[in-house]
């Protein structure tokens, strides 16, 4: 038997909805491609090559940017964004993902959704950036943790700039660049060294700078 629910219980749903399309959004397109990458690897639909293929075409490959013959003209410029919506299984976008609401959400209550779109390009480029000036890798980088930790940058600058207005101590801004810290060298340590910690450092300082630009407001788009 099918429950009806008043219209005043589905009503926040929507609007909370709506107001968070962009993050929606985002978080659609990295559901959508894991979860056909998924059943391919498990033989429910098409082949499991379709991982390896996808990540040859859309990773972010350190040896473009030197040498490397690529699959298309633009593969050098296109995975600079790409790869960010890409993972690599499901609990690696489990993660990403939870992180991405969480914080998403909180920077676009502060200043909107263009604004959120705007520091979350800028820091999936700089996660980019960071892994093409400071990895040697030969391996494909993928996912989305150069955004999240731009989104972790930008509200913790400003954090540190609302300090530094009320003249108030910076110790909560230096404890959560420890956590941070802890947090790469451990996960750094548990994945046997597989983990692109110049693409956080460079989604970090890319969203740190990006809200130097990206002014708080209180209006909404």
């Amino acid at each position: 038997m099918n429950e009806r629910h008043p219209v005043s219980q589905r009503l926040p749903v929507l609007a909370w909805a709506s107001a968070h399309y962009a993050l929606l959004l985002i978080f659609l397109v990295c559901v959508l491609i894991e979860g056909v990458l998924q059943g391919a690897d498990f033989g429910l639909w098409g082949s499991p090559r379709w991982r390896g293929l996808t990540y040859q075409y859309a990773g972010f490959w350190r040896g473009l940017l030197d040498n490397w013959q690529p699959n298309y003209a633009a593969q050098p410029v296109v995975m600079f964004g790409s790869y960010g919506f890409l993972h690599g299984g499901a609990g690696h976008l489990l993660v990403n993902m939870i992180t991405l609401i969480s914080l998403g959400r909180l920077v676009i209550e502060r200043v909107g959704q263009l604004r959120f779109a705007v520091i979350y390009a800028l820091s999936l480029l700089g996660g980019a950036v960071g892994f093409a000036f400071l990895s040697t890798a030969v391996q494909p980088m993928v996912g989305a943790s150069g955004a999240l930790f731009g989104l972790a940058g930008v509200l913790t600058g400003w954090e540190y700039t609302a300090r530094r207005l009320a003249r108030e101590g910076i110790g909560p801004v230096l404890r959560v660049l420890v956590l941070l810290t802890l947090l790469n060298l451990i996960m750094y340590w548990a994945m046997g060294g597989n983990l692109a910690w110049e693409t956080h450092l460079g989604g970090f300082l890319a969203g740190w700078l990006a809200g130097w630009w990206v002014r708080e407001s209180n209006h909404h788009p």
